[in-house]
């Protein structure tokens, strides 16, 4: 039997959660805990280590130490080896662990936990809600799913090839597309992110609602009742962000969907209204269109009105051409509920329809964290302000993803964690976002990556660009799918390539290697130079190369 002295437990309820943590340590057979007497009994299997025991209580915000003298230091084997393995402020003989708490559990959250335990800190990870955060539960991969599945009940109704393969409606059962969404959502939770963190012996997680009490210190309101104080070495903020809402007379007192809604509803509105133009809104308005929905959109300004005009220009005549209303210049006014239908009142008339989904944007999730007690700076929008570190204007306090004022991408997010958590641990590491790719994933796919030409002026660079259709790319035309573009952005002089947007089927699949090209200062020279295979999509990079010297019409089938 072991026994540890706890300091700080300040009820049972205190008792029940460091029982809880301490049965999760590996060798552990069975745990009583006393409020009371302030001690945890623990029986061990033979050989087990100790130092786990007391770094799992510490996690918590509590003291522990080995009853008759024992050390609370976290020295044993594992230590020993974590420090000839190498990494940043591993723990030595005698010294606790560097303590690194980590609010949220999505993308960002749990790649700056991992590395941080694997540079040898103990890690407290906060979260109220589900884990996972927005991506696996309510962002990327459920609406990837819908996409797919629109994609297919598309195809079955018209493709190009109808003439010899007879079209037929399909029967959309949205209730079973649900339960197959969700299924998988579920199975990946699980597999990229729960059992990840149960398995991690240096991973303590709380749930509950964290709050800066203090530069160093956070207030814990738990999910189950009670509230813990949790001091901290260095912290990790990445607790993401939510659909903004727009301040739109009437729309609070309406039953309207966000993308999460939207995402968990079991049926296809006749008429499906979206308010926005940009990647959640046209995502989500050409998955319902596919899957029976009449849908229009209701355009501020034009679709992806901040990327090249060019890419809103071909995504409009594409949703056009499969039926959906596309409303340029257009503002709802006022929104009212009555009957089962929405009213929208606008500057071209009014809009019935049955539902209204609402995607104007994301906005971080900041409000709740009494940033100030902590001195962390946020923008006029509400995030955090971060350098190319992750660091904040608070010493020791670090954020990543989408609560922060870097780009809304979960691989951005995952990429700044884990830099967070090598510097937090005593190393160095930046995040360079020149080459970040990005994609929508509408049909056809809007991919870019590097800078627009109106972002290349504005940053002062003279350039050279040039547009290539898709009617010159072998793989579009064998699909009899021309839709769409590619154009490449050089630097004038040196033609460098500095930027690439497409719009093009499975664009997604062919941006990376344009930042691979961006990313190793090639020339368009050098990348028409390059050997592509023939009737891949990717290919379309070389021939739009070869139109900054060359017309491509003219040239045989797979010229090199």
């Amino acid at each position: 039997m072991t026994q540890l002295k706890i300091t700080g437990m300040t009820c049972d309820s205190c008792a029940t959660h460091v029982r809880k943590a301490l049965e999760k340590v590996p060798g552990v057979q069975s745990v009583r805990v006393s409020y009371a007497q302030g001690t945890a009994e623990v029986t061990l299997v033979d050989g087990t280590p100790t130092e786990g025991l007391v770094a799992a209580v510490d996690a918590l915000g509590y003291r522990a130490r080995m009853d008759k003298g024992g050390s609370p230091a976290a020295a044993g084997l594992i230590g020993k080896m974590q420090t000839l393995l190498g990494g940043g402020n591993k723990p030595t003989r005698g010294e606790q662990p560097l303590h690194v708490a980590v609010i949220g559990s999505g993308g960002g959250a749990l790649a700056g936990a991992l590395k941080a335990a694997e540079r040898g800190a103990r890690v407290t990870l906060i979260e109220r809600g589900t884990i996972g955060g927005t991506c696996v539960n309510v962002g990327c991969v459920p609406s990837k799913i819908m996409i797919r599945a629109a994609h297919i009940a598309h195809l079955r109704r018209e493709s190009s090839f109808d003439a010899g393969i007879a079209a037929a409606t399909p029967a959309v059962l949205r209730g079973k597309l649900l339960a197959q969404q969700q299924g998988r959502v579920e199975e990946l939770r699980h597999a990229k992110y729960e059992s990840i963190l149960d398995g991690n012996p240096n991973i303590t997680v709380l749930h509950g609602t964290a709050r800066f009490t203090g530069d160093h210190t956070l207030g814990v309101s738990l999910n189950d009742g009670g509230e813990q104080t949790l001091r901290f070495d260095r912290c990790l903020i990445a607790t993401g962000a939510s659909p903004a809402v727009p301040p739109i007379p009437g729309l609070k007192d309406t039953p309207y969907w966000t993308s999460t809604e939207a995402l968990a509803s079991d049926a296809i509105p006749p008429h499906l209204a979206v308010i926005g133009s940009s990647v959640v809104a046209v995502e989500l308005a050409q998955a319902f269109a596919r899957l029976g929905s009449r849908v229009t959109i209701l355009a501020r300004s034009s679709l992806f009105f901040r990327e090249d005009p060019e890419i809103g220009k071909a995504v409009t005549v594409a949703f056009r051409a499969e039926g959906i209303e596309v409303l340029e210049q257009t503002q709802a006014s006022r929104i009212a509920h009555a009957g089962d239908e929405f009213v929208l009142t606008t500057n071209h008339g009014e809009i019935r329809a049955d539902k209204l989904l609402v995607a104007t944007g994301r906005a971080p999730n900041t409000r709740s964290l009494t940033l100030e007690a902590a001195g962390v700076t946020v923008n006029p929008q509400g995030a955090i302000v971060v350098d190319p570190a992750m660091r904040t204007s608070a010493p020791d306090i670090y954020a990543a993803g989408d609560c922060t004022d870097q780009p809304q991408f979960v691989y951005v997010a995952a990429a700044a964690g884990t830099r967070a958590a090598i510097n937090m641990t005593g190393g160095e590491a930046a995040l360079d976002l020149s080459t970040m790719p990005a994609v929508v994933f509408t049909d056809p796919q809007v991919a870019t990556v590097g800078l627009s030409e109106a972002e290349a002026h504005h940053d002062g660079i003279e350039t050279d660009s040039r547009v290539l259709t898709l009617d010159n790319v072998p793989r579009a035309l064998v699909n009899f799918d021309t839709r769409g573009f590619i154009k490449l952005v050089a630097e004038a002089g040196s033609n460098r390539l500095i930027g690439v947007q497409a719009v093009a089927p499975e664009a997604g699949e062919l941006i990376q290697t344009a930042a691979l090209a961006i990313r190793a200062r090639m020339t368009v020279a050098d990348l028409a130079d390059q050997l592509f295979p023939y009737l891949t999509m990717v290919e379309a990079l070389k021939l739009a190369a070869q139109t900054f010297t060359k017309d491509v019409k003219q040239l045989s089938c797979c010229a090199g």
